[in-house]
């Protein structure tokens, strides 16, 4: 789990951009700025809901991590925003999820059925006084009425952690990207069910190939029904001929790279948004054979990007400032043969 990556990554974050605020003539909006929880947002999701509605779940807390205090008791927790209008305007903050300690790192998505599930993980604070938290494992909540309730959470893994959507496959199967870390080494993995995320498989791990990964996995499915998982730093990707049961060895993408996100849009092209350089994206029109040259979405170092297809044909993507007071963006593109065109609003 990343510790050491939260922590470098907020220090990374103040020392590049001190306070938030960024240059309003530049065509993004907000989606939230303040939930209510100290006003720090962070680490966004979004997906499309039956209805035709966008959803955006995202880490409310007063800072890049809230454990519980005397400001906020049950620490940081899981909000969604939603908007009617193709990503134009939003809702404001309601509170999806906050158990007693430190909910984190959400991601949303809703099945060809039309169960939402919200996936996250958790921290508590240590007891050992050399350790600043400890990690609870990965977790899900279930939602069959277009997120106005949801289930109790329901551990998907005690010792690994998650940072993208599960994704549902052309097979139906349910696979999620996960990963681990220890004080030598770290690497991703999956894990997958075949039960519309009742049960899950053990944790399948992904050979980094003798570098560390912090990984953060996403996993897109090829037109050749192979997984492609990429994975964090070295940015990495691995692949899967068999569903997600093995995978071969992870070997560099050939950029860097941190919180990968993949969509496809509806012409095929296959876009990887992450961060570094800030906030940035790479296109593939071959199935992630090859990328194209990086394209800057924001001068903002808190990324962890998501993206979802909108009506017109262009693409909403939603990240995240880092800093005090962060706030979750939102800007609109269009991907073609030409390139990255991006929208005004």
């Amino acid at each position: 789990m990343r510790f050491t990556s939260w922590l470098a990554s907020l220090c990374v974050g103040i020392l590049l951009q001190g306070s938030v605020g960024g240059d309003e003539n530049k065509d993004y909006l907000f989606v939230c700025q303040d939930a209510g929880a100290g006003g720090y947002e962070a680490f966004p999701d979004v997906c499309r809901l039956r209805d035709g509605r966008l959803m955006c779940v995202f880490y409310a807390g007063y800072g890049h991590v809230a454990l519980p205090s005397a400001q906020l008791p049950k620490g940081g927790r899981i909000c969604f925003c939603t908007s009617k209008d193709e990503g134009r305007t939003w809702t404001k903050a309601q509170v999806l999820y906050d158990g007693p300690n430190d909910d984190r790192d959400p991601s949303i998505v809703q099945l060809k059925s039309g169960k939402l599930i919200c996936n996250f993980f958790s921290l508590s604070r240590s007891k050992d006084p050399k350790k600043p938290f400890d990690g609870l494992g990965s977790w899900s909540v279930i939602s069959d009425d277009l997120g106005q309730s949801w289930t109790k959470p329901v551990q998907i893994s005690k010792t690994y952690y998650c940072s993208s959507p599960i994704r549902e496959l052309s097979t139906g199967r349910l696979i999620l990207g996960l990963y681990k870390e220890n004080d030598k080494t770290a690497q991703g993995a999956v894990i997958y069910s075949d039960d519309g995320g009742k049960t899950w498989s053990k944790e399948i791990d992904i050979d980094n190939g003798g570098r560390r990964l912090d990984a953060e996995t996403d996993i897109i499915e090829l037109k050749d029904g192979k997984l492609y998982a990429a994975q964090r730093d070295h940015m990495s990707f691995a692949t899967s001929a068999d569903g997600g049961k093995t995978w071969t060895v992870s070997r560099p993408i050939g950029f860097a790279g941190h919180c990968p996100y993949f969509l496809r849009t509806r012409d095929d092209i296959i876009i990887l948004a992450h961060r570094l350089p800030k906030t940035s994206l790479h296109y593939s029109f071959d199935e992630c054979r090859t990328w194209s040259k990086n394209v800057l979405i924001d001068d903002v170092i808190g990324a962890y990007p998501s993206m979802v297809n909108l009506k017109d044909g262009s693409v909403l993507v939603v990240y995240y400032e880092e800093g005090r007071g962060s706030s979750i963006r939102a800007k609109r593109f269009r991907a073609s043969r030409q390139g990255i065109d991006w929208l005004k609003w």
